[in-house]
């Protein structure tokens, strides 16, 4: 049986977990399934920037029963054979607040077992652990990615990430070298750089590109079970995606 929760935790500040998350999310998508990716960075809100046209209800909205979970998820305009629904956290200080408390986290995780039932994948863009949403995420998920940039930072924010996630009784399944370039960071996947940097022009993944592409299909692999064939194809056309 396939994973279908998997939480992507950042070992810091500026991982760029969200971007990878959003990234995981569109290479899935191209293979015809359908994923919601849901905002447990509440204090950053950083999936809001992905996320087209006006956010009236948002992944807060959820989290204190103040909207349900349809009118929290907004799909992304990929022209993909699957889908991407982003669940955005978009919210003024006060209700910020309420969504941080223990109930909220417990709902959270309720409402990520629902969103597994309607979608093939589920994916979780976590901040650093410390909060009630980002443990919340840990224990709703089925595997869990640590994302740690490839940089002196990183490695000590991954020695610090893996400790804590000791602490509440998990362990990482895969762990992501993001921006990788040689650096000192030991993981199992490693993600280069890629040309897009704004999130308006994401997902850089499709149409493929040589390098980046196949280092997402690898993360994507490895954090969900999911078997992603990638060809890439000098044109930069997407070809031979298969689930």
């Amino acid at each position: 049986m396939s994973t279908r929760i998997a939480t992507l935790v950042g070992a810091t500040g500026g991982a760029g977990t969200t971007r990878l998350t959003v990234e995981s999310a569109a290479l899935l998508a191209a293979t015809g399934r359908s994923v919601a990716v849901f905002d447990a960075a509440v204090q950053t809100q950083g999936l809001a920037a992905y996320t087209d046209g006006r956010i009236d209800s948002d992944l807060t909205a959820l989290l204190t029963g103040e909207a349900d979970l349809a009118e929290t998820l907004y799909e992304m305009g990929l022209d993909l054979p699957g889908t991407v629904s982003l669940c955005p956290a978009h919210a003024p200080f006060e209700r910020l607040a309420r969504a941080k408390t223990a109930g909220a986290a417990n709902r959270f995780e309720q409402q990520l077992a629902a969103a597994a039932i309607s979608h093939d994948a589920v994916l979780v863009d976590t901040p650093p652990i410390g909060g009630n949403q980002a443990i919340a995420a840990v224990e709703a998920a089925d595997r869990v990615g640590i994302v740690a940039p490839d940089s002196y930072r990183g490695n000590d924010g991954l020695a610090l990430a893996q400790e804590r996630l000791a602490d509440i009784g998990h362990s990482a399944t895969v762990v992501i070298a993001n921006h990788a370039d040689e650096g000192p960071v030991a993981a199992d996947v490693a993600v280069p750089e890629s040309s897009v940097t704004t999130p308006r022009e994401a997902p850089a993944c499709v149409p493929t590109d040589e390098q980046f592409t196949p280092a997402v299909g690898a993360a994507v692999e490895q954090l969900l079970g999911f078997d992603i064939d990638i060809e890439p194809q000098k044109s930069g056309r997407l070809s031979g995606l298969l689930g």
